[in-house]
């Protein structure tokens, strides 16, 4: 039987630094931010994990389903729009009887992080062709999941593989105006908050305080996402 999730992982409560002095103009300015204690899933939703949803309930399956690049039940789930990755997230706390949710970009930050500030990766500051095997990684698909090493919190692929959506609307200036305590995002929007690096890309593996947003009805054959939980 394939598990409904990826087991949690616990980040604890804790203030870091958020955003980049040296990046895109959305990173700054770089601001101390606290986020209350949360878990995070220690991978991408598999299509294996997503498809008890499908089988469960009459929610469709996403483009990508039935085609062999993509659907292997280990692969990360992609082409889920924002509103089919809330639903997910809102199928489980239904079968679970806790609330999970997409992470805030400030938690995905967080956890990327992994109680390191300031660093470019979740590894460090080498770039990402330093990697074991990058010129041979993500050829025309995702990877199946938790293949490599896990960072220091415990997750995998994190920044890399897929695009992952996060549950607030987005907006370039945000960090100007961001609350210090669990900054949630805009009020409203057009786009969503999306985190992570994509097997799509040149360049394949994302800085931790890099940022990017597609409107939430978009479906991406590199767009997946992981959940987070409320603390117990």
């Amino acid at each position: 039987m394939i598990a409904l999730h990826a087991p949690l992982v616990r980040i604890e409560g804790t203030w870091f630094m958020m955003g980049s002095e040296d990046g895109a103009d959305n990173e700054r300015p770089l601001h101390r931010v606290w986020v209350d204690t949360f878990e995070l899933g220690a991978w991408q939703v598999t299509n294996g994990e997503y498809a008890a949803l499908l089988e469960s309930t009459v929610h469709a399956p996403p483009p990508c389903w039935n085609d062999p690049k993509f659907n292997d039940p280990n692969q990360p789930v992609v082409a889920v729009s924002w509103f089919d990755a809330v639903s997910y997230c809102d199928w489980l706390s239904g079968v679970t009887g806790r609330h999970f949710r997409l992470p805030t970009e400030a938690e995905w930050e967080c956890a990327a992080r992994g109680g390191a500030e300031r660093r470019l990766y979740p590894w460090g500051d080498d770039p990402p062709e330093s990697r074991p095997d990058y010129d041979m990684r993500w050829r025309a698909g995702p990877e199946p999941v938790a293949r490599g090493a896990p960072t220091a919190f415990g997750l995998y692929d994190i920044g890399e593989n897929v695009h992952e959506w996060c549950s607030d609307w987005y907006a370039a200036e945000y960090y100007g105006v961001s609350p210090e305590r669990n900054p949630g995002g805009p009020a409203t929007g057009s786009r969503r908050v999306s985190r992570g690096g994509s097997w799509r890309h040149q360049i394949k593996i994302s800085r931790c305080a890099a940022r990017s947003s597609i409107p939430p009805d978009f479906h991406y054959a590199d767009y997946g996402f992981r959940v987070a939980c409320d603390s117990m």
